[in-house]
């Protein structure tokens, strides 16, 4: 596992209110419903989340975590492109590599917008980015997976002049 050069204590929260914002009154309630404005989001994830809406198909051709991979790494949430090739695995791969965290979220509904979802079963498993309409990878649904849900998760928002470096 990475170790980063800056230690947080277990269960100390890495959301810094200075990165984080609120939204617009009607940002927020275009876009995230209407408790949105209550809550503060990290730019990075709502970005990711809006990549992703922007190149999905109506339909899925098999690249969930192809297409998931491109939009956190556009959007600056990652700084390298992840080198798993299933799906399923990317719950390890973006909390040990990426420094995700996982949610305690069993419905996906329930999932922060940007937050990305992972699922298991057979074959290579299902990844998706929530948005406001659904979820969105390689393609969009109102609907979530019916997949076993693997975990949600999200990236915390880096403290100001706190940034982790990881060791290889």
């Amino acid at each position: 596992m990475a170790l980063g050069a800056t230690a947080f204590a277990e269960g100390e929260s890495l959301f810094d209110i200075h990165t984080a914002r609120k939204l617009a009154k009607q940002e927020a309630m275009s876009r995230f419903g209407p408790k949105a404005s209550s809550f503060r989001y990290d730019a990075r994830m709502i970005r990711a989340a809006k990549i992703a809406e922007t190149r999905a198909r109506k339909h899925s051709i098999k690249r969930c975590w192809r297409y998931v991979k491109t939009a956190l790494l556009e959007a600056d949430v990652i700084d390298s492109y992840p080198k798993t090739a299933y799906a399923k695995q990317a719950a390890q791969e973006l909390t040990e590599k990426h420094g995700f965290r996982r949610l305690p979220i069993k419905d996906p509904f329930k999932a922060p917008v940007g937050s990305v979802l992972v699922y298991g079963g057979r074959g290579a498993g299902h990844v998706e980015i929530r948005t406001t309409d659904g979820f969105v990878s390689d393609f969009e649904s109102a609907k979530p997976s019916k997949r076993p849900l693997l975990g949600v998760f999200v990236k915390p928002a880096e403290p100001a002049g706190r940034r982790t470096y990881r060791l290889r």
